[in-house]
């Protein structure tokens, strides 16, 4: 099966940069917005320390900031969990409180994701893609009683997303107004553009012996932004033909994997209903695609899960051949975790009891709460029903369908994407069925699109 050897961070990868660079990170946002918050301070000496900031167009951000940040102080639970986030956070925060991170926010919204270089104390650089910056932001909030209160609230979801969104609509935008740069701006060659050398070692650390150009649709290869007009165009790139081949097309036995990806889970008997608790996040088949009438028809069957990082291609694709019987997209959470003690003493990555990654270690809570896109599709014989669930879990995280109802597809065939963020996806298969994994369809393990996850037998 076409893969590579698991990477430094198996699990996290892409989703967090090495501890210094985080640190660095973060440091450097956090310095910079204090500065803007002190330097707002003294010219309005007449606001009082502990009121919050004033609202509208006389407050202190650019507009998408200021309507999230008015819509939080505006609302008495949201500003109270606000502030109960902030005395339950880990030490580890670098962000004192919420103007402070709302002045992170405005740093971060308007521009483009960049590659991060960071230094060590005695000068020696580092450097890695820094591809979902808000989420590093809101990593350990989030990992607090007083967060998953918050974050899943859908007032809060809504102000979130019109925030998102915002940025969204910039980094899909050719030609923004001034002053913002470019949303193409950070691709070039450059120490922390995405081509850079070092940059490129990140984005072809998945893709075998095939450069970037090679395996990508670049509109002109030689250029230093590889021709994309946007950021969003860069997110969504799509694959040049025949880089991911599908082996034995006519053999409807076969799963093939929807996105590229590294494996999460692997559960069997899953059930119509199940509570999730902190620990034990089992699937939940009813709550994961809310309650349609094909929910029972799924349930004791299989479920499959694996997550997208921020470098990865991030389009789907059938893993069999039939016909879309529905296809929706659900509202939901953005950054919501479960909160945890921290790594477990097994994490492959971090240190235990590191309260880093809690949204990464909720992938499964995140299928029955995350904003997502449901596609249930009729396969062909022996596979039957089965549904894929496309999990944006953050940044912008926007689902887009490119299929419907009644179409016919083909394996391979491009069923939608996200649109910038972290993801994970799902695929759940019926009681009828029994699902035997490929070799190497193992847990932390990365995966291409359309490469043979699995085959499937009559239960």
């Amino acid at each position: 099966m076409p893969s590579v050897p698991k990477t430094k961070l198996s699990r996290y990868g892409g989703w967090l940069p090495s501890r210094e660079v985080l640190g660095s990170f973060l440091e450097h946002h956090a310095n910079n917005a204090a500065e803007r918050h002190a330097k707002y301070r003294a010219s309005h000496p007449h606001i009082p320390i502990g009121v919050s900031l004033p609202s509208g167009v006389e407050g202190p951000y650019v507009s998408s900031v200021q309507a999230f940040a008015d819509a939080i102080n505006a609302d008495p639970v949201m500003k109270g969990l606000f502030d109960k986030i902030f005395l339950q956070v880990s030490p580890l925060y670098r962000i004192p409180d919420f103007d402070t991170l709302m002045f992170v926010l405005e740093i971060i919204v308007v521009q483009p994701p960049r590659y991060y270089i960071a230094t060590y104390p005695d000068g020696t650089e580092i450097g890695e893609p820094i591809g979902v910056p808000i989420y590093l932001v809101f990593d350990l909030l989030s990992n607090t009683s007083a967060g998953y209160d918050l974050f899943r609230l859908d007032r809060f979801n809504v102000a979130l997303k019109q925030l998102l969104d915002s940025w969204g609509a910039y980094l899909a935008d050719s030609d923004p107004p001034a002053p913002l740069p470019a949303s193409n701006s950070s691709l070039n060659e450059d120490a922390e553009g995405w081509f850079s050398p070092t940059a490129l070692q990140s984005l072809e650390s998945n893709l075998g012996d095939l450069s970037f150009v090679q395996t990508y649709v670049c509109p002109d290869p030689t250029a230093v932004n590889r021709g994309f007009a946007t950021w969003d165009a860069f997110f969504t790139r799509e694959l040049q033909p025949g880089v991911r081949p599908i082996r034995l097309p006519d053999n409807t036995s076969l799963i093939h994997n929807a996105c590229e990806s590294t494996v999460y889970a692997k559960a069997e008997n899953v059930k119509l209903h199940d509570q999730f608790w902190l620990k034990d996040q089992k699937y939940s088949i009813y709550d994961m695609v809310d309650g349609n009438a094909y929910a029972e028809q799924l349930a004791g069957g299989t479920v499959y899960q694996a997550f997208l990082s921020p470098q990865d291609y991030h389009r789907w694709h059938s893993p069999v051949k039939g016909t879309v019987l529905e296809a929706f997209v659900l509202p939901g959470t953005y950054y919501a975790a479960l909160p945890d003690a921290g790594a477990e003493a097994d994490d492959p990555d971090l240190e235990e009891g590191d309260p880093h990654g809690a949204l990464i270690r909720s992938q499964g809570w995140l299928t029955v709460a995350a904003t997502r896109a449901v596609i249930f599709i009729q396969a062909e014989d022996p596979i039957g029903l089965m549904c894929f669930i496309g999990v944006g879990m953050a940044e912008v995280s926007t689902c887009q369908l490119s299929v419907q109802q009644g179409d016919a597809l083909e394996i391979g065939q491009e069923l939608g994407m996200f649109h910038f963020g972290g993801s994970s996806h799902a695929l759940i298969f019926g009681p009828g069925v029994k699902v035997t994994w490929a070799e190497g369809v193992d847990l932390d393990r990365h995966l291409w699109v359309n490469s043979i996850i699995g085959h499937v037998t009559a239960a």
